[in-house]
């Protein structure tokens, strides 16, 4: 019998030496992930990686296989305990987006008020897929670079596969981290969008020198006792200024203020 296929033969049979305090998937049987973006995510590993290989890594991922995980922008770095007494390392590599392109991916969801309430309300719109293809870029992995440090030829092994699902069903937990893997943390991405004005938001309002309205500064409005005292205008700018309209309904809130501004008063 040939060396390398008795040796092969001896890994596949050999359980995983169990562990205790690993990372276990939450679902217990049938599919992983629950959410949009993570079904996404799933979705394509099935699609690219060989199933049987997925479901053993499904099994491992729900014994708790997984010691550590820790995602940083372009990477994932996993440690899982497999049949040797050394876990195994693996790594888990896709393309990171430079400053250039997130500047215009901000400036791509912060033009949709819609996409960027969604996301300060910390949830992940399923439009922003289409945003980013818009871009000719993916938001989701098409080609993933993966490493295991096992003697399973195999691939996917069921190591990555442990890892490749319960990174999915971290995914649920917070949708930023799909963002995150490609270079945009959560509190970068946010930051920018609380910034970054709204299509068609609040506009900037001139501000008067104090000296220069000197002259009319304390000179009320009109009252029904005082008809001939000069009337206050009322502006978009002053409606703006007055009631800010939150980010959501901006752009219809500003054109009710301009119309209010431009009507005869009756």
């Amino acid at each position: 019998m040939d060396g390398r296929r008795h040796r092969r033969d001896w890994y596949d049979s050999a359980g995983p030496i169990a562990v205790e305090g690993g990372i276990k998937a939450r679902s217990r049987r049938g599919s992983i992930g629950s959410t949009w973006w993570s079904r996404r995510f799933i979705d394509i590993l099935e699609r690219i990686c060989d199933k049987g290989r997925l479901s053993r890594g499904r099994s491992y991922a729900r014994k708790g296989q997984v010691l550590a995980i820790d995602l940083a922008a372009g990477e994932v770095r996993a440690s899982v305990q497999g049949s040797r007494p050394r876990p195994y390392e693996v790594v888990i590599r896709i393309e990171a987006y430079d400053e250039e392109r997130w500047s215009a991916i901000e400036e791509g969801i912060a033009a949709q008020a819609v996409h960027r309430a969604r996301l300060l309300a910390g949830e992940m719109p399923p439009e922003i897929e289409e945003l980013f293809a818009s871009m000719g870029i993916d938001l989701f992995p098409r080609d993933l670079d993966m490493e295991c440090s096992c003697p399973d030829w195999g691939f996917p092994c069921k190591h990555l596969s442990a890892v490749l699902y319960l990174l999915a069903e971290s995914f649920d937990d917070d949708p930023f981290l799909v963002l995150a893997w490609r270079g945009r943390t959560r509190e970068r991405l946010l930051g920018s969008l609380a910034a970054e004005p709204a299509a068609g938001g609040v506009p900037e309002v001139a501000d008067v020198p104090f000296a220069e309205r000197l002259a009319d500064f304390y000179a009320p409005g009109a009252t029904a006792h005082r008809p001939e005292r000069r009337p206050v205008t009322v502006t978009p700018d002053l409606l703006a200024r007055l009631f800010p309209p939150p980010a959501e309904v901006a752009g219809p809130l500003m054109e009710a203020y301009r119309r209010l501004g431009n009507a005869e008063p009756s």
